[in-house]
């Protein structure tokens, strides 16, 4: 999927009339092969003369294709032939739509060449580590030990994390030194800042809104040191929520500190009245900040979905204000990079509320080799 748009650009590009759907589909899987190499991928590596005698001799063994041979070898012999930067300069930002484009020009000009170059990569293997479990020294210790490269990710957004951890060489979830034990989570860099800012303590009543599938409900319980919270983990969706519950009782979390709940954090008929202190709202959005991730994004996604989404990310941030105690800390999360779902809710939400007081927070992160786009806004209630 992450090269699909670009495979097909070249296709139109090299023949002058559409092939036939099985010729389509057999070039576009060599072109993908062909381009990876080019990008360094260390996943389904071959030489390029073999990806292309292969890509042949695939097209012989069916009527369907056996005619376009000698076209699919002509294709990807001049497609083998282009310059590294050549096919760079081709596939960058093609594989988006015009309104998206249009978004990303509009509100990072200078940037938009390495967002796209950004998120046509694969993305990084990041792990969390449980801290309630094992020191981050004696976990890299552990990865020295079973020989696994890794590098440490010491700050995101300018704050400091000492949890976040990457694989160099991605490998299988099941071959994740203790995973299985819950001394780890794969969860990204970037959204390992949610616990962080909204530092939860001791004693405190704290809402995950939109819990699923459970990663920062689980750091939110891993950063408190002692077992003395009421955690409720939210989640509309019953299935999804089943994942919540998964993560917990893998990472061995205290379930009597943690409630797990179906229900609509947009409504009441959940909620028992009380305020709580502090709120993490990560909402549905555009996803535009994990695209590489999630290549299908580009393909699904629709120009009207983002206003769709903006207003249901200011119905969630409503109702989650009213249930937030005075002093209260609320953490607004997107994992998208278009500023209508984060930088203007931000103005608009402080406009709206008088007793909102905006602290300081990352704002926006761009995708990089760290982690994936994310908002993180920041917002107190005041007691006045």
């Amino acid at each position: 999927m992450r090269t699909w748009a670009p495979a097909q650009q070249l296709i139109n590009q090299l023949i002058p009339k559409k092939p036939s759907k099985e010729v389509d589909l057999l070039l576009s899987v060599a072109i993908t092969l062909i381009i990876n190499q080019s990008r360094g991928e260390n996943q389904n590596r071959y030489p390029i003369h073999t990806i292309v005698n292969e890509a042949v001799k695939a097209a012989t063994m069916t009527a369907k294709t056996k005619h376009a041979s000698g076209l699919i070898n002509a294709v990807l012999r001049k497609v083998s032939g282009l310059q590294d930067k050549e096919l760079d300069d081709q596939t960058i930002g093609i594989a988006y739509p015009k309104w998206w484009i249009k978004q990303l020009q509009g509100a990072y000009p200078n940037e938009l060449q390495i967002i796209c170059a950004n998120q046509q990569q694969r993305p990084p293997l990041v792990l969390r580590i449980n801290i309630k479990k094992i020191t981050p020294s004696s976990y890299r210790a552990l990865l020295d030990s079973k020989k696994i490269a890794y590098r440490v990710i010491e700050q995101i957004g300018n704050m400091p994390v000492n949890t976040a951890i990457a694989i160099v060489d991605p490998i299988p979830v099941s071959q994740i030194p203790g995973f299985e034990d819950g001394l780890v989570s794969v969860q990204d860099a970037g959204a390992q800042l949610a616990a962080i800012l909204l530092n939860p303590q001791r004693g405190e009543r704290i809402l995950d809104a939109c819990a699923a599938p459970g990663g920062k409900t689980a750091h939110l319980a891993e950063y408190i040191q002692a077992n003395e919270y009421h955690l409720t983990a939210l989640e509309i969706d019953g299935e999804r929520l089943k994942k919540v519950s998964s993560n917990i009782e893998r990472l061995e979390l205290p379930r009597a500190n943690i409630k797990v709940m179906q229900g609509s954090a947009e409504k009441r008929d959940w909620w028992d009245g009380l305020l709580f202190d502090k709120i993490l709202l990560d909402v549905p959005c555009s996803a535009s900040g994990i695209v590489r991730r999630h290549p299908d994004i580009v393909f699904l996604r629709r120009q009207d979905d983002v206003p769709n989404l903006v207003k249901t990310q200011q119905t969630l941030l409503k109702s989650a204000w009213q249930k937030l105690k005075p002093g209260g800390l609320l953490l607004y999360v997107t994992c998208s990079i278009f500023p209508q779902e984060g930088e203007e809710q931000m103005a608009w939400f402080v406009s709206q509320h008088p007793n909102a007081l905006r602290l300081d927070a990352p704002g926006q992160l761009l995708p990089d080799e760290n982690h994936d786009g994310f908002f993180y806004g920041l917002l107190m209630k005041s007691k006045e």
